[in-house]
């Protein structure tokens, strides 16, 4: 196993988070918003994020899973929605770490639609589009890359690295 080069650097990083909460706040009405963190993987993004939001928010999270100990997706989303706070009529954002096939992404917007918020947008900071297995996108994107394994900043291989301050691809 070995790390491999720097993807996005720290500076990358915050410098797209800042320019992602531009975005969203021009997109999203002023007021208070819902924020469910996909756990584990985009709670390093998500806290980053919401700082950067700079408005008033509530915060849930959403346990969704995957890839278990491996590379690849099994095709199966575990979900655990248990600590997503109330959403009913309330402006939902969605924070994902990595949309690679998207049923992630599909499966966390299904569930969080089924619950009547008034809105629900979702953004990704890795987005993988040569992955997508399912028509679905996230509304902001931090950075689309290309298909490659990658850890830090919350990304993990079997739960190492999530720690790295920056995005670095992976060769296990």
């Amino acid at each position: 196993m070995a790390l491999g080069k720097v993807i996005f650097s720290r500076e990358d990083i915050d410098r797209r988070t800042a320019e992602l909460a531009c975005e969203i706040n021009a997109s999203i009405p002023a007021g208070k918003i819902h924020v469910i963190i996909t756990l584990k993987g985009a709670l390093y993004f998500g806290v980053d994020l919401i700082r950067a939001l700079g408005r008033q928010v509530t915060i849930g999270f959403i346990t969704a899973s995957s890839y278990g100990d491996g590379t690849e997706s099994s095709g199966e989303v575990l979900l655990k929605a248990k600590d997503t706070g109330e959403i009913t009529a309330r402006r939902v954002l969605i924070v994902e770490d990595i949309i690679d096939t998207g049923r992630t992404l599909e499966s966390v917007v299904n569930t969080i639609r089924s619950r009547k918020p008034a809105s629900v947008h979702s953004v990704a900071f890795i987005d993988k589009p040569s992955r997508r297995e399912v028509a679905i996108d996230a509304d902001f994107v931090g950075f689309p890359v290309e298909d490659v394994f990658l850890v830090g900043y919350g990304l993990d291989y079997a739960e190492a690295y999530r720690e790295l301050p920056c995005i670095r691809s992976f060769e296990p």
